[in-house]
């Protein structure tokens, strides 16, 4: 029998930022919320949905980099709210929003503990065009990640040196299997897990978002560079149509 263990194990665990801030519900709704997006159109026919790049600040942007609306997530991959969020908002916010090229939408990874650091290791180390849509099919397996991992395996990766811990919990939940089937080859799985200077910067990174930007769980959003109060789509989705001017 498989047992779901703790994201805040204490083997396991290398942050004490919480999963969700605590963002408070807003309770006005869009009421123009059905009329469409004004169309900004993407060069060459092109599709803004397309359009991912990696930013300066680590993170990978979706859609026109000159949208007058720049949407930031912080969020983990081991994060039960930013799993509901992405089951919530994806769509919407990629097929309406982004596509509209009004909105770009940009993932900042914000580790919240061990495995956290092997999911995020392994969705950063793709093309940029390969984040969001691998980000999103991780959220949607991200239970049975963490039922994969039993107590016994549990305990014997407790054990290890911290940098040794990295490898063997990405196989305890199976990522090996999710990745390869995504065409990652086994020595480019080793290779991605056991990158210290990629380690090294997004903790470096997260520890920035924490100290600096005032992160302290997930998942935050930024709204041009105005922290939110919303930690869900149905508080969010208003700020953004305000910031358009609906």
């Amino acid at each position: 029998m498989k047992a779901r263990i703790s994201l805040g194990a204490a083997a396991l665990t290398l942050f004490l930022a919480g999963c969700g801030d605590g963002g408070s519900d807003l309770n006005t709704m869009a009421a123009n919320n059905a009329a469409p997006l004004d169309q900004i159109a993407a060069p060459n026919n092109g599709d803004w949905r397309e359009v991912v790049t990696a930013t300066p600040e680590g993170g990978f942007r979706m859609g026109n980099p000159n949208a007058p609306v720049k949407l930031v997530e912080y969020a983990s991959l081991a994060c039960p709210h930013c799993k509901d969020f992405s089951a919530e908002a994806s769509a919407a916010l990629r097929d309406t929003y982004v596509r509209s090229g009004q909105v770009s939408w940009e993932f900042r990874n914000f580790l919240l503990n061990a495995p956290d650091v092997a999911l995020t290791l392994l969705a950063r180390c793709q093309p940029p065009a390969a984040f969001f849509r691998t980000a999103e099919q991780m959220y949607e397996q991200q239970t049975e990640f963490f039922n994969g991992i039993d107590e016994a395996e549990s305990r014997a990766i407790g054990a290890l040196p911290p940098d040794q811990q990295i490898v063997p919990i990405a196989r305890a939940m199976d990522l090996d299997t999710f990745f390869a089937r995504r065409g990652m080859p086994e020595a480019r799985f080793n290779q991605c897990l056991t990158d210290r200077a990629a380690i090294q910067q997004i903790t470096e990174r997260t520890s920035n978002a924490a100290q600096n930007e005032d992160v302290q769980g997930t998942p935050t959003f930024f709204i041009n560079g105005t922290k939110q109060q919303a930690d869900r789509w149905s508080n969010l989705e208003p700020l953004l149509l305000r910031s358009l001017g609906r």
